[in-house]
């Protein structure tokens, strides 16, 4: 969870009231902090030897400062309570399979995007969870500074803990920019990670079916 103590730092690096009049409190990030975010994508951009006032850069530290308040949201999000409000009562159990759920995410070793499909499945045990909320799950666990492994993970934990079903299984193809724009450079390199609960990790032929469902990596991430 989202354990950054605002008050403290703000108190610690000083007021930004320069911004006041142009930033608005958001759901994860104060004015004075997007004020703060702002003040550094200035330092950035002077650092590289840009000049921030001129009309391309005007807005760009307001800009990013923006932007981090709607990619980092699922700081704010509880899981717990999407899932919470749709779980219903259903005879069935045989395997319920989300395929190719789109989802964006930030890397937290260099803050640069890695972009993706994740499959989930599950085998229900008396209940079941609304058809909209996984996608609304990963879409949380998504958006924040992440690394897709735990990620992977945090969406298959989840599900069993609420849900207790026989089994869960969840597969991410990701395409990672801080390995294709930088680094190696590797354009064409995904990664693909699992976690297998229950009768996934126990039963070979139930996680062959789950594995058949979803195919190959797919070269087409979006």
């Amino acid at each position: 969870m989202f354990i950054m103590n605002q008050k403290a730092y703000l108190d610690e690096v000083g007021s930004h009231d320069d911004w006041g009049a142009i930033m608005e409190d958001g759901p994860v990030l104060s004015a004075r902090c997007k004020g703060v975010v702002a003040d550094s994508v200035t330092q950035i951009l002077r650092a590289v030897g840009e000049d921030p006032e001129r009309e391309g850069l005007l807005k760009t530290p307001e800009r990013v400062a923006r932007a981090y308040d709607e990619l980092l949201i699922g700081y704010r999000l509880d899981p717990m309570a999407e899932l919470n409000n749709a779980l219903f009562d259903v005879a069935y159990s045989e395997m319920v399979i989300v395929t190719d759920i789109d989802f964006y995410s930030l890397c937290e070793h260099h803050m640069l995007p890695f972009i993706g499909k994740a499959h989930v499945a599950y085998i229900p045990d008396k209940k079941v969870v609304g058809l909209s909320k996984i996608p609304r799950i990963v879409e949380i666990y998504a958006r924040r500074l992440q690394i897709q492994e735990r990620m992977t993970r945090q969406i298959a934990q989840l599900i069993d803990e609420l849900l207790h079903p026989l089994g869960v299984a969840v597969v991410i193809d990701g395409l990672h920019m801080c390995m294709t724009m930088r680094g190696v450079k590797k354009a064409n390199a995904r990664m693909r990670t699992s976690t297998v609960l229950g009768v996934f990790a126990a039963n070979s032929k139930t996680r062959s079916e789950f594995m058949d469902h979803i195919g190959p990596v797919s070269r087409v991430i979006l």
